[in-house]
């Protein structure tokens, strides 16, 4: 089992990686394009809306990552200068409010897309706002799921 664990562990690592990247490198081409096309005074309508969404995307998936390297906000220098006990009891208490947080978010999400069902976005209609925000429940998910993995491979 342990073995099942860390393969799913690289293997969620690659995935939020690449996802990560191509995010980067989509909203990197957006911008430049958006800049050209404004710089000869054709600005583009749906530029703002589709840089916010790969921009919210690119936050969640990468922060997806940060959970499973353990790079995110933990305070680790206080938590390792604690006595034994209230260090152990400090490192199962942030699990539980950093899981139950975005397990809050996930929930928050799903209600979220319930709200926005038959909604496109302003600039680009055929687009439904639901497939934008969906990186709502996704990514606190993937949080999830990322967080309980470095917590079996890290205690």
């Amino acid at each position: 089992m342990p073995q099942r664990l860390a393969r799913a562990s690289r293997l969620l690592e690659r995935l939020l990686e690449g996802t990560a990247v191509t995010l980067m490198i989509a909203l990197t081409l957006v911008v430049v394009i958006a800049v050209a096309f404004r710089k000869v005074g054709a600005g583009l309508v749906w530029y703002d809306e589709v840089a916010e969404a790969l921009l919210a995307w690119l936050t969640f998936y990468a922060a997806g990552l940060a959970a499973l390297k353990r790079a995110h906000l933990g305070f680790p220098r206080i938590v390792e200068k604690l006595p034994a006990v209230p260090r152990r009891a400090a490192r199962v208490l942030r699990e539980i409010v950093v899981i139950g947080f975005f397990l809050l978010v996930t929930w928050a999400g799903v209600r979220v897309l319930g709200v926005l069902q038959g909604t496109s976005l302003v600039s680009l209609t055929w687009m439904p706002a639901a497939v934008t925000q969906s990186v709502i429940p996704v990514g606190g998910a993937l949080f999830v799921v990322a967080e309980l993995l470095a917590a079996w491979r890290r205690p």
